[in-house]
């Protein structure tokens, strides 16, 4: 298995647990309340996690230690930005593209668990993604199946 077919794997797994969450809470809590339920489920998935893991920022000569903290990061590959809002706007995206960028990690998920529907509210982002050359795979994975119930 490659690198890309492992972080497609990995994304997949996660999205089945961030549905289970949202299945299970549904929308209307507290942003903490979820990401500490998603550490939860990812963890009973046998999945290693970071929670609130902090972010160095390096800019010039300057070093500001923890000056961002990631909300999740699954197995050291993909982060994960738990949002709890009535609608993501364009910053949402771009901060977690910043996040990948600083923490070199290749994927990220932005989770937004106020969505009705949970598949409406997981935007997937790619940073220097592995072999872009080929195709990503369709979003229709197994998944988003869970949500044709």
């Amino acid at each position: 298995m490659d690198e890309r077919q492992r972080l497609d794997g990995l994304t997949e797994t996660i999205i089945g647990a961030a549905i289970e969450v949202h299945r299970v809470l549904g929308p209307g809590l507290l942003e903490s309340a979820y990401e500490r339920c998603l550490d939860y489920e990812l963890r009973e998935r046998g999945l290693n996690v970071e929670r609130q893991k902090p972010l160095t920022l390096t800019y010039g000569k300057m070093i500001l230690d923890c000056a961002y903290k990631l909300d999740l990061v699954v197995d050291g590959s993909v982060v994960l930005e738990v949002k709890a809002l009535d609608q993501l706007a364009r910053i949402h995206s771009v901060q977690l593209l910043s996040y990948l960028r600083l923490s070199g990690c290749a994927v990220g998920l932005l989770i937004n668990f106020h969505a009705y529907t949970l598949r409406d509210g997981i935007r997937r982002m790619v940073n220097q993604y592995p072999d872009p050359a080929v195709p990503l795979r369709s979003l229709r994975s197994s998944a988003f199946s869970a949500l044709k119930r």
